[in-house]
């Protein structure tokens, strides 16, 4: 058995079988389609003391992997201009403090039911009501559901939960028999607390920026890895020496960061970090099951576990449908949010220290806890898989779709597709359209169009519509991930047949480009030219020369996005030519801008 020392040798062999665990287990499960977190979790709790014991000392790696949790909070935040975090705010403290509430006083009375005293009940409660923001964070990231409905509100009730952790801990020591608990000066820890969030507000909005542009100009990518690093590291370590959540802390500096130019660079340097550190977390907590109580009390373990997921499911789907999530969002809602979350274990310790709780009842609950996230991704599969599957048969079928002469197939019926098919029928050209969203669809319809309700990025579809026999595939979906997943899906099954797509924005184009999608236009571009033209003519320019002027800009502006696509990858370059681009520009065109 290798000891928690911290002698070289040690060191090493305990990473080897980190290392070695991880390799083994993630694969394996993936292939059986569990997931990489149960993957994770099963092999910590192999290893662990309670398995064959080749790692005695949880506790501490647990702690030190706590830091993929702040990673994984700081690359949320660099996502998360702060514009769109304000108006989160109804989602954040409404939704989440609605769930907090409800969840925690429902847990709390069984638990007084069940003969917990009423001060340890209330503890239990608030405890059992939050979830594991990394559990659910990423079971969200790898099916890609972040920016679903369903993935917002988690989002938004995870931030409450994080929030909420700050009076919990604050208030359980109030709560308990020993007098040296007691804060000794409320006000100065009040105000210590606002002076450094104060800090990193300043700091990360006028200060950073200047910081990081300085590094990038050396062009040494390690030195920004480091400089990265050293940010997210140092803002964890402060929140942690005042009592707050070294996840939110970073959270905060990266919503500040992620207006900047440095956005992509930092996350992208920040990304294999956060994996593998978030993967030894989740090995941790295999690791601190403790397994032989479940082997002394299996029925009363497997009870808890499984009335606790019973009642957060139960109650995360009231509150979607109280909030107005679709049927299928409510789903998604309730069954990745059902699990206890990693600030119980720390809530559990504070409460035995302070009496609140006996050393019994919290061993009990972080099995329970435990156990829970560890079932949380064969849940969060079922529904994918099997609920989901049999709510489809109640659910509208996608539309048969009748063999046509088609030379163009049109993907998505919104306001560019709309356009482009009109433009075909007037003109006489076959083409098949294919809408997936069902009210879109009977909306068109009832203007007399004709397209078919269907998810493009089905190959079956794709095959019906006539894409191999196809002149053009005309890709005007307005969802930036599904039209790249649909891209990639025509490239690499019909590759003979050319895409004409649109563009949200540069990075859109940018990700379709990459894929090979040269003919690329940006939704916007072409109305925003138009308009500069009517305002250089508005201000006395002559109409031919206004003209002349926004078609070269255009024209410009086109070259500008090639050279930009071959730099994309690598921030410092991109942001360099970009400028160079952009002098360049005002140089050639400004003659003709005083005429």
């Amino acid at each position: 058995m290798l000891g928690p020392t911290m002698d070289s040798h040690s060191f090493m062999a305990n990473v080897v079988v980190y290392l070695a665990a991880a390799v083994l287990a993630v694969p394996l499960f993936r292939a059986l389609r569990l997931g990489a977190v149960l993957g994770y979790l099963s092999a910590g709790a192999v290893i662990g003391p309670w398995g064959i014991g080749l790692i005695d000392n949880a506790e501490n790696i647990l702690h030190f992997a706590e830091l993929g949790v702040v990673l994984l909070l700081f690359v949320i935040g660099l996502e998360l201009e702060p514009s769109r975090l304000w108006s989160m705010r109804r989602s954040v403290f409404g939704v989440g403090g609605l769930q907090v509430g409800v969840t925690g006083v429902v847990i709390a009375l069984l638990a007084l039911a069940f003969g917990v005293p009423a001060t340890a009940a209330g503890v239990v409660g608030l405890s059992l009501a939050l979830s594991s923001t990394a559990f659910a964070l990423q079971l969200l990231g790898e099916k890609n559901q972040l920016r679903t409905q369903h993935g917002q509100i988690s989002f938004s009730i995870l931030l409450f939960q994080d929030l909420a952790v700050i009076p919990v801990l604050a208030l359980i020591p109030l709560l308990g028999h020993k007098s040296d608990a007691l804060p000794d000066s409320d006000a100065a820890s009040a105000l210590e607390v606002v002076a450094v969030i104060a800090a990193i507000i300043v700091c990360g909005r006028y200060l950073l920026r200047p910081v990081f542009r300085a590094i990038a100009r050396t062009r040494q990518r390690e030195i920004f890895t480091a400089a990265a690093l050293l940010l997210v590291l140092g803002i964890a370590l402060l929140m942690q020496s005042i009592g707050l959540s070294m996840a939110l802390g970073t959270f905060l500096a990266g919503v500040l960061l992620a207006d900047s130019e440095y956005r992509h660079e930092l996350e992208a340097d920040i990304e294999p970090f956060k994996g593998l550190l978030l993967g030894l977390f989740f090995i941790a907590v295999g690791m601190s099951a403790d397994l032989s109580l479940i082997a002394a009390h299996p029925v009363l373990v497997t009870a808890l576990t499984l009335g606790l997921l019973m009642v957060k499911l139960t109650l995360l789907y009231g509150l979607g449908w109280v909030t107005g999530l679709s049927s299928e969002s409510r789903r998604g809602l309730a069954f990745v949010l059902p699990q206890g979350g990693e600030f119980g274990f720390v809530i559990f310790g504070v409460a035995t220290s302070a009496q609140v709780m006996d050393t019994a009842l919290a061993d009990l609950l972080i099995v329970v806890v435990t156990l829970s996230m560890a079932l949380t991704p064969l849940i969060f599969g079922l529904n994918q898989r099997f609920l989901k599957r049999y709510s489809d048969l109640s659910e509208r079928p996608f539309d048969s779709i009748e063999p046509e002469d088609s030379q163009v197939v049109v993907a998505g019926y919104g306001r560019v597709g709309q356009v482009i098919s009109r433009v075909l029928r007037v003109h006489g050209v076959g083409f098949t359209a294919l809408e997936h969203s069902p009210d879109q669809v009977d909306m068109a319809r009832r203007f007399g169009n004709k397209l078919y309700y269907g998810d493009a990025a089905r190959l079956d579809l794709l095959h019906a519509a006539g894409t191999a026999d196809a002149k053009l595939f005309v890709l005007a979906i307005d969802d930036p991930e599904t039209s790249v997943r649909v891209a990639e899906m025509v490239r690499k099954h019909f590759p003979k047949t050319p895409i004409l797509a649109r563009a949200r924005n540069r990075q859109h184009a940018f990700d379709l480009m990459d894929l090979g999608v040269t003919r690329v236009w940006r939704e916007t571009l072409l109305s925003s030219g138009d308009m500069a033209r009517a305002v250089l003519v508005d201000l006395g320019v002559e109409a031919d020369s206004a003209a002349d002027f926004v078609e070269r800009f255009l024209a410009h502006d086109a070259e500008i996005l090639t050279e930009q696509h071959k730099r994309h990858h690598d921030a410092p370059a991109l942001l360099s030519y970009s400028k160079q681009a952009s002098e360049q520009l005002e140089q050639t065109l400004s003659a003709d801008g005083r005429r």
